[in-house]
């Protein structure tokens, strides 16, 4: 649907991409990856016995969504809390690596966030989470350093893992409405209220659905979107489906993008790139129409990768 109001999706020059920031917001963590051979079935309980042969930190969450924004061209500034903890000190040395400028607010009583995934045989045999939630006080500090990093970026990312580090985010988007910066969401639970005024939210189905309610057909999913839009005050909610692809509900009407993805051999991550994708090309000038179709093709490239993965300017430009 909507095709004669397709706009054409063509990716922006390098130099312009250069000159946008993205100001990323949201629930950081650590992935970490063990990697190990599996030769037996341990001998005290019916599990494979995983012999570790490699380690690998990348990182995760938010910081994932940062990531994207930079390996795109485009330069990302990171706004959110760890712990006082080696995890941290990890966190920080890969995004100082990775060209990502880090706000950080430590929460001295706050484990920051690991995700251990333990892999056999190109396998993911064992995912390993530690995690508790931030400290009130210390999310409170985010919105001084959010307003006063607000005027230097073109675009707002909230990337809402339900982990905590979110609880103040409808003051967050009220500020940055009132700057005229657009708001880009990746949501997260069943309180879509705290998104209210925000530009574009991005839900899969199983997140959208967990809102609005499982729909019969088409039409009711339209209808059902509607009513969202209208209770939240929000202009599109932009639908990722995986093998059926994107949906967009905006303003213009409705737009249709079919999946991509050749071979898909791991999702981890590919909400995060679609989002980054999205916001980077928004701060260039780009449509929305036309910012969705490549977004719709750079989560087509990112889940033919292993683990929490991102795609560079090249690879979207092919």
């Amino acid at each position: 649907m909507g095709d004669a109001m397709k706009e054409a999706a063509v990716l922006p020059g390098r130099e312009a991409l250069a000159a946008c920031r993205v100001l990323v917001v949201g629930d950081v963590m650590l992935d970490r990856y063990w990697y190990g051979a599996v030769d037996r079935i341990s001998p005290e309980a019916p599990v494979p016995v995983v012999r570790i042969k490699r380690e690998e930190e990348r990182l995760g969450g938010a910081a994932n969504v940062a990531l994207n924004v930079t390996t795109l061209g485009a330069r990302a500034t990171l706004l959110t809390v760890v712990g006082a903890d080696p995890a941290a000190q990890s966190l920080g040395r890969l995004l100082a690596a990775c060209g990502i400028e880090a706000v950080l607010r430590t929460d001295p009583q706050l484990s920051t966030i690991v995700k251990l995934r333990v892999i056999g045989r190109a396998q993911q045999l064992l995912r390993v989470d530690f995690e508790n939630e931030p400290d009130r006080e210390v999310l409170g500090q985010m919105v001084e350093a959010f307003a006063e990093q607000l005027p230097q970026h073109d675009v707002v990312l909230f990337s809402d893992y339900g982990k905590g580090g979110l609880a103040h985010i409808p003051r967050m988007i009220e500020l940055a409405r009132a700057a005229g910066k657009p708001v880009l969401v990746d949501p997260k639970g069943s309180d879509y209220q705290r998104y209210a005024g925000a530009s574009i939210i991005t839900p899969n189905r199983g997140e959208l659905a967990q809102v609005v309610g499982a729909w019969r057909d088409e039409d009711d999913l339209a209808a059902r979107v509607a009513a969202l839009r209208d209770a939240i005050d929000v202009r599109s909610v932009l639908l990722t489906r995986s093998e059926e692809g994107m949906t967009l509900f905006g303003e213009e009407g409705r737009f249709d993008e079919p999946a991509q993805a050749r071979e898909v051999f791991d999702v981890t991550g590919a909400g995060d790139t679609v989002i980054a994708t999205l916001a980077v090309l928004l701060a260039a000038g780009q449509p929305l129409r036309a910012a969705m179709a490549l977004a719709n093709k750079a989560g087509g490239i990112v889940v033919g990768k292993f683990g929490t993965a991102t795609l560079s300017y090249e690879e979207l430009a092919a």
